[in-house]
């Protein structure tokens, strides 16, 4: 999952150079992620429109965390699980005040 979230990172960068409007949004957020799959854990930080410091392992405190299976991970990246659907039919499930949680949609 590694190489796919990684991916996932890769295009965000895209989408916030060319969206200023985005950028705008992102201006001065600053906040950690968690991704737990059970197996595999990752954590990365969104800091001013930009993803930094993405790795394999947790970090304390973070603010938001999402849990899921790789195989629910990969249908969200790859577009076949709508965000909405898998949240609601409980594919995965996220950790973290609403107003970080909206942040996730940037990503998606």
């Amino acid at each position: 999952m590694y190489d796919s979230i990684q991916g996932m990172i890769d295009k965000f960068h895209r989408k916030a150079e060319n969206d200023e409007k985005l950028r705008d949004k992102l201006d001065g957020v600053v906040k950690t992620m968690n991704i737990d799959l059970g197996d595999e854990t990752y954590s990365m930080k969104l800091d001013n429109a930009k993803i930094t410091d993405y790795r394999e392992g947790v970090v304390d405190g973070a603010d938001i965390v999402f849990i899921s299976t790789p195989e629910n991970l990969q249908a969200l990246i790859d577009g076949t699980l709508r965000p909405m659907r898998g949240y609601l039919t409980k594919k995965f499930t996220v950790k973290g005040k609403l107003e970080d949680i909206m942040y996730l949609k940037s990503l998606f």
